[in-house]
């Protein structure tokens, strides 16, 4: 519950969430009634304020077994509040200010699927089917006398009503596209329309722009749709004059019971993307119970190939605010995945698990998977573009449960490859094209999991650079990088090729390495790639 409204509506104040069980109802506290709970209840405190009654209160709940009590934010904190709290073991919420009672009580019946049993027909908000809002928006339309649309936030069309044709050119061309155009949404941003929307909780009334824009020609009422403080979208209405003080009342009302369609929406969204997450998520573990999940899925008997996608470290466009928040780029991408993959194949299945979106794309026995996987990628990541840098690792075809942690297995060694920036500029990558990088990587993490650390001709040249502050490990390492060739290795390091074969000769005194054996050489690479320090940036 937390999970899905906790951003919007609630805010845990004190108790544990891990220790309650399964909320088995919802009721409302009324001082005036009998207290008859379900078991484990969430009680809405309607009107409870004062500390000494809602510590009475949640010591009665307490000996009814109630799991919370919900109060109007901001609560009153204070020991006598927590100790009632802890005595009775009931969590204490707060529900966020301007959200409504209805909104949560409408927002818990959809996650805890109440009343469900013993209904005939399906559920309903506001006498409409719940999340339906292309009805709403007729219903909107009605009362107002005049076309609707509903929007997101992002200016996305949701739904609109009938009547369209009494708008102007640019509502249609807006309904035809899904999508406000963007020479609109930025006329209107410049004349600060959405600032106005966003900051008041009454409609906006919106002159067309007259020359400026010809197909916008008929002025505009829009309404912002919120949750507490949340802006979910807004409803726009095609109108000849300013509303009437009824009509702009109704508009507000509509506002809210268009919140609650949306949350629906949403709630059921967020649901069904866990249980895909889920179901992927135990699918490629493996064991008993993946070939049950890939029934689930749909993708029983079918090969497959594994996607892994993340976003690399700083990988988030530095022009961006600073306070972008990733876990949502993440869910975004992982969205953007799966709807690409639906398009290549109506069984393809994506979701985020952890920090990683992965996705599952059937193939046929006979074609090249990898290939054909590689290129879906490359496609999706081209059409992402470089606002975030996302990477995708690639994994062999699974072509039955038993196969897909593997496969897996490969793609997340790709991928780690990729996050790391040792894909030599690569954004996706089957292990095939970076197994000997993903071996180093695994090197380093074995060789710090036991805290080696260098020994023999290398570690003697660590610490004569670090008594004399000479530059010999970053010599050997430009010489071994340039196989040899000591004009290429001083480029590198920005000294003269005689300096360089000094440097050279010192080092082969100093660390005891016989340049001309390949084992030492190798021993020596191995080393500066596995256990040294990251080398120096220093000029001469």
């Amino acid at each position: 519950m937390l999970d899905d409204l906790g951003a919007t509506l609630l805010e845990l104040i004190h108790g544990d969430p891990g220790k309650i069980g399964d909320i088995g109802g919802v009721a409302i506290h009324d001082p005036l009634d009998d207290l008859a709970l379900p078991r484990h209840a969430l009680v809405l405190g309607v009107g409870l304020r004062e500390t000494a009654e809602v510590a009475d209160v949640l010591r009665v709940l307490g000996r009814h077994g109630a799991a919370g009590l919900v109060l109007r934010a901001p609560v009153a904190r204070g020991p006598e509040l927590t100790a009632a709290a802890e005595e009775s073991g009931v969590a204490l919420l707060g529900l966020t200010r301007g959200a409504s009672w209805a909104q949560l009580a409408a927002m818990l019946r959809g996650l805890l699927a109440e009343g469900d049993v013993g209904e005939d027909g399906p559920q309903t908000i506001g006498g409409m089917p719940s999340g339906d809002l292309f009805a709403v928006a007729n219903a909107v339309a009605a009362l107002l006398d005049a076309p609707v649309t509903i929007e997101d936030r992002s200016s996305r069309v949701l739904a609109f009503s009938g009547r369209q044709d009494e708008a102007d050119a640019s509502r249609v061309e807006t309904i035809l596209g899904r999508q406000v155009p963007e020479r609109y949404s930025r006329l209107l941003t410049d004349r600060g329309v959405f600032r106005d929307l966003y900051r008041s909780d009454r409609p906006v009334y919106v002159e067309p722009p007259g020359s400026e824009l010809e197909e916008f020609s008929i002025p505009r009422v829009a309404v912002a749709v919120r949750a507490g403080d949340e802006v979910l979208g807004s409803i726009w209405a095609a109108v000849r004059e300013p509303l009437s003080q009824e009509r702009d009342q109704a508009l507000c009302d509509a506002a809210r019971l268009v919140a609650l369609h949306m949350l629906r929406i949403r709630a059921g969204a967020d649901v069904g993307r866990r249980l895909r997450a889920d179901l992927l998520g135990t699918a490629m573990e493996g064991g008993v119970g993946a070939r049950e999940a890939l029934n689930r899925l749909g993708l029983a008997d079918q090969p497959v190939s594994v996607l892994a996608l993340a976003i690399p470290d700083a990988g988030v466009d530095p022009s961006l605010d600073a306070d972008v928040n990733l876990a949502t780029e993440r869910q975004r991408l992982a969205d953007g995945l799966s709807m690409h993959l639906s398009a290549v194949h109506p069984r393809c299945v994506a979701a985020l698990v952890g920090d990683v979106a992965y996705g599952l794309l059937p193939v046929a026995r006979d074609e090249d998977a990898e290939q054909r996987a590689m290129r879906i990628a490359t496609e999706f990541l081209d059409r992402v573009g470089h606002r975030v840098r996302a990477v995708i690792g690639i994994g062999p075809v699974a072509h039955d449960p038993a196969e897909l942690q593997e496969a897996r297995g490969n793609a997340d060694r790709a991928l780690r490859v990729l996050r790391t920036g040792s894909g030599r500029g690569r954004r996706v990558a089957r292990l095939s094209d970076v197994h000997v990088e993903a071996l180093v990587l695994e090197l380093r993490d074995l060789v710090a999991a036991r805290g080696d650390g260098p020994t023999g001709p290398v570690a003697r040249l660590h610490e004569y650079d670090e008594q004399h502050n000479a530059h010999l490990v970053e010599t050997l390492r430009a010489w071994l990088d340039a196989f040899g060739d000591v004009i290429v290795a001083a480029s590198r390091v920005y000294v003269h090729p005689n300096t360089f074969r000094y440097r050279l000769r010192r080092l082969a005194e100093v660390g005891g390495i016989d340049l001309a054996d390949p084992d030492a050489r190798f021993a020596a690479m191995l080393q500066l790639r596995v256990l040294s320090p990251a080398p120096r940036r220093t000029l001469p």
